[in-house]
Order: structure tokens, then sequence, then C-alpha cells
């Protein structure tokens, strides 16, 4: 992943750690304070909201201790490869995109950040300026040209 994605995911642990955790056992005492568990609607939404917490924390500790983080000021080359951002043209209608390869857990299409196992990025992938892709995409099969690779 990219430092910037390893930052991303650090800061929502943090957040999730120091306020919500503390958040949802505040919540859960408050609902136990109003007597009966086995009918308090409030107890139950809190405890599955504490799981919930729970379960991220642990898979966000997990994937950070197991990320390769990749600065990707220092990749360079006219290949593609994860961490390029390019800049393609839709051979049919001759709109231009910019797309960056990044980790699958930082991808975010609205952003321009696409995954290294998204189809387009699978596609452009050991490409150049200049070559034209075929991408098969969900209403069939998109062709671009590639206009511009960059190490942003």
């Amino acid at each position: 992943m990219t430092a910037e994605g390893h930052a991303a995911l650090d800061s929502e642990l943090k957040r999730l750690k120091t306020e919500e955790r503390p958040a949802v056992i505040a919540a859960i005492a408050e609902a136990r304070s109003h007597g009966d568990l086995s009918e308090n609607a409030e107890y139950h939404a809190a405890k599955e909201r504490q799981s919930f917490i729970e379960g991220r924390v642990a898979e966000l500790e997990d994937k950070l201790a197991r990320a390769q983080v990749i600065d990707v000021s220092k990749l360079s080359g006219k290949a593609i490869k994860f961490g390029a951002t390019v800049t393609v043209m839709d051979e049919d209608t001759e709109d231009e995109a910019v797309y960056k390869i990044v980790g699958e857990d930082e991808a975010d299409v609205r952003a321009g950040k696409v995954s290294i196992t998204s189809p387009i990025a699978r596609a452009l992938i050991g490409k150049e300026e200049g070559d034209v892709v075929e991408v098969a995409a969900p209403g069939g099969a998109k062709s671009y040209e590639i206009i511009k690779v960059q190490w942003l």
C-alpha cells in the first residue's frame, strides 16, 4: 500500500481506539443502568456496535502489521506499475480520465484511485504511454489509449 493509504488506516485505527471504543463502553454502562438486560434494546445495540468496533480494530491492526508500504515518489520508469498515476483516453468518447493504482484498502474510484486488482489496473500494468488497452467492463469491453504515466 502507499504511505498515504497506510496513514489513513492508522488514523482510522486511532479514532476507533480513542473515540469510538470509550463511547460504546459508556453507552453499555448507561444501558445497563436501565435494568433488565434481556429486553433492553439500547444495551443490545451498544453491544452490537462494540462487536463491530472490536472486529474492525482487529482487522486494521492485522492489515497494518502485514502492510508493505511503498514510497511512490521513489518509483519511476515508463512501464505502469503499482503507484503510477495514469491518464487514459476512452477511444469511443475521447473522454480523459486519471487513475492512480493503489492497494485494495485505498481504492476510491470517485477520487480516481483504483485497486491494483481492478480490471482497469490489471489491463494497465506493464503497459506504456501510447499503448492501447482493452478493459472488460460490466457494460462490455472498452478501449483506452494511455496518454501519460506519472509518479506522484
